[in-house]
């Protein structure tokens, strides 16, 4: 596999010579729809590859090469060329970035954006012009194994993420998001009911959904998760209902793969275009349709679907500059470094009793030898091993990013930590300590054959929590980075260091960017996407092999505001090197009327001594409404970066729908007439946020 070269894709004579209204573009692929057979309309509607091929190709190294769905020779119709995601592009020597949840942590829509640009760019350099790594379930329990493959666990954040990369990658190719819906357990996903009442769907698990296909999103990918009963992948309410008559979706719908439907008449009345990747079930639709138990009307449909985004795209991109030189390029080698550097969050930085000055950054002045401990230190750790994995042509590790950046101005030694009294004693005769732990694929990820899957527990293992306690009495000048996909319990030992930085699995780039953050030269700016527990009594119950589970309207910083409990560390939370300082909340106009914007402001000023970037959040609450509410919800976010001594007033205009609830009996969004909560600040805590009201007449 590894010996095949990319070839850049282009649309040739598919294209057209001139820009298309989207009038021109439905006359077109009706005009071809014309022209089909019911066996060539069918094709359009499953992957090309053989059966017994495709299962080999997946097995052997899948999505090497772009997977094909829909061609047709005769028409010169070209096909779906199928490329995976989300961490980066799966096929050939791509180049890695951070795992969505780590992006997810930035609150950067304009870097995302320039990440989904350079994903975009080179899957059309390597043959493909459809990227399907648009990843946006929500993260419900931190035991999720591809919680990775996510931004977090709030439905605003993750739509505003989802849309930047959505943005970015349209540029070039179409982006199909995933997984709809209610994807969020692995080990049980192709078994699992997730029960869900409406009201709960609407506002908690399809609103980030819908602001991606507001953005322009060419395709959604079905889920393998029942839901009420029913398959996704057969889902008529989810599907046709919702997400096609509803929402107007003009795309089409495609399978996940092998086991994404049970059965060809379920799936396509309910609403499902094509099957991935490779025809199994839908080789019966054409006896279906001869004997009348499947309309000819509905394979127009989905024909027409598949056709009209086909068209829409062969628009998209100067066909003439992609090239497979683009790919891991230098440029986006840069971006893969920075998006790392912007990920990481610190969670702890406390001052050392002999300076009096916070551990972090690392003074290469006053300390000669840095002590690097644990085993992950050296692992070219980039996450899961399942669809997901991008094959980075290189991967910095820790270990070789501290060394690279440190040079000859300090002596770098590694323990791999395994024996303890052997770590306590590198951590003596060390000036600082840099101690790496956390999870891998292993623990992790995709679920394939006893690896991966869902997470049996949420803290480290008992040796790394031993591990940190002896190397912190040892040295107190040890900083401990935690490698994963999202939440880690930390209480055993979280009070014995001084600092504590969250590095997710960075991408190719992660050891520079790592190295970047600790010696200063980059400021740590990222905050949680997801809060960190305490104890898992703070979370909503999960059973990896469950057949049956219930999503309720709580979760995450949601469940605990109800519970009135207090995480380890908030959603939004996340220290820097400076320090900022929010004051002066206005609202000039706290009264408005159901189809007016809410307009805020407030000023920010960087009131340390270095340059550092800030996330400016924005929640609201209703706690007089007619019906139950979250205590606060995310309804904006902005981030900013300032020079010190710098204020800038951060303006806001929130639309009032976006204080509506979904009422069940009338099936409708009703922003209702009430008094209302604002806070802003720099996380969700209560500490961090000013608070003022408004009302909606």
């Amino acid at each position: 596999m590894s010996s095949l070269t990319p070839k850049p894709f282009h649309w040739g004579d598919f294209a057209p010579t001139t820009p298309l209204s989207t009038e021109e573009i439905e006359t077109k692929a009706l005009s071809l729809l014309s022209q089909m057979s019911l066996s060539e309309k069918i094709d359009q509607l499953s992957g090309d590859t053989p059966r017994l091929r495709g299962i080999w190709e997946m097995i052997k190294a899948y999505n090497f090469t772009p997977i094909p769905a829909g061609a047709n020779e005769r028409l010169g119709i070209p096909p779906v060329l199928f490329s995976d995601g989300p961490r980066g592009v799966v096929m050939y020597h791509s180049t890695c970035f951070p795992v969505s949840m780590a992006r997810g942590a930035s609150w950067d829509t304009a870097l995302e954006q320039r990440i989904g640009e350079a994903i975009g760019i080179e899957v059309r350099a390597q043959g493909g012009n459809f990227f399907a790594g648009v990843c946006i379930n929500l993260l419900r329990h931190p035991a999720w194994g591809r919680a990775q493959e996510t931004y977090g666990e709030d439905p605003h954040h993750l739509g505003e993420m989802g849309a930047a990369l959505v943005r970015g990658v349209q540029q070039h190719v179409m982006a199909c998001i995933k997984h709809f819906a209610c994807n969020s357990m692995e080990n049980a996903r192709f078994k699992v009911d997730v029960q869900a009442d409406e009201r709960t769907l609407q506002e908690i698990y399809l609103p980030h959904f819908k602001r991606c296909l507001d953005e322009g999103a060419a395709s959604v990918m079905s889920a393998y998760n029942k839901l009420n009963g029913t398959f996704c992948g057969h889902h008529t309410w989810l599907l046709r209902q919702i997400l096609k008559e509803e929402w107007g979706f003009q795309g089409f719908v495609i399978s996940d793969f092998a086991w994404g439907i049970r059965e060809a008449k379920a799936a396509l009345l309910g609403g499902l275009d094509i099957e991935m990747p490779f025809e199994k079930y839908f080789k019966k639709l054409l006896k279906l349709v001869q004997k009348g138990e499947v309309p000819e009307a509905l394979i127009d449909e989905a024909v027409i679907r598949i056709l009209r985004q086909k068209i829409r795209f062969a628009q998209v991109g100067n066909q003439n500059t992609y090239h497979p030189g683009q790919v891991a390029s230098e440029a986006h080698q840069a971006l893969a470094r920075e998006s790392a550097q912007k990920a990481m969050v610190l969670l702890k930085n406390d001052p050392i009793v002999a300076t009096g000055a916070p551990l972090l950054p690392l003074d290469l002045g006053k300390i000669k030898k840095i002590a690097v401990i644990g085993k992950l230190a050296e692992v070219p750790n980039t996450g899961d091993k399942g669809s997901s994995k991008v094959r980075a042509p290189y991967i910095i590790t820790p270990l070789q990013g501290l060394r690279e950046a440190v040079g000859s101005q300090a002596t770098v030694s590694f323990c791999d930590g395994k024996n303890i009294a052997q770590a306590q004693k590198a951590a003596q005769e060390a000036d600082a300590v840099v101690l790496v732990a956390g999870y891998t694929h292993k623990q992790e990820g995709e679920y394939i054959v006893f690896i991966g899957g869902d997470r049996d527990a949420l803290t480290l293992s008992a040796h790394d929590e031993k591990l940190i306690v002896a190397v912190a009495q040892a040295n107190p000048k040890t900083v401990v980075v935690l490698q994963g996909g999202s939440a880690i319990i930390t209480e055993a030992w979280r009070e014995k260091v001084p600092a504590l930085l969250m590095g997710w699995y960075l991408g190719m780039e992660g050891g520079h960017a790592l190295a970047d953050v600790l010696l200063g030269s980059a400021n740590p700016s990222g905050k949680l996407p997801c809060v960190f527990p305490k104890s898992t009594a703070q979370l909503p119950f999960f059973d990896k092999n469950a057949t049956q589970i219930t999503y309720d309207f709580y979760h995450g910083y949601r469940l605990m505001d109800k519970q009135q409990t207090q995480p380890a560390f908030a959603f939004g939370f996340g220290l820097s090197y400076t320090h900022f300082q929010l004051n002066n909340l206005y609202l000039p106009t706290p009264t408005l009327a159901a189809n007016q914007n809410l307009l805020c402001s407030i000023e920010v000023t960087n009131t340390g001594q270095r340059t550092g970037e800030e996330v400016v959040q924005v929640y609201y609450g209703c706690a007089d409404s007619a019906v139950e509410r979250h205590q606060k919800g995310l309804v904006a976010f902005q981030k900013i970066a300032l020079q010190p001594g710098e204020t800038q007033v951060v303006a806001f205009e929130i639309p009032a729908t976006k204080f509506a609830y979904f009422d069940v009996k009338s099936r409708s969004w009703v922003v209702e007439a009430a008094n209302y909560q604002l806070w802003v600040g720099n996380s969700s805590r209560a500490e961090d946020l000013i608070q003022a009201s408004f009302q909606i007449t």
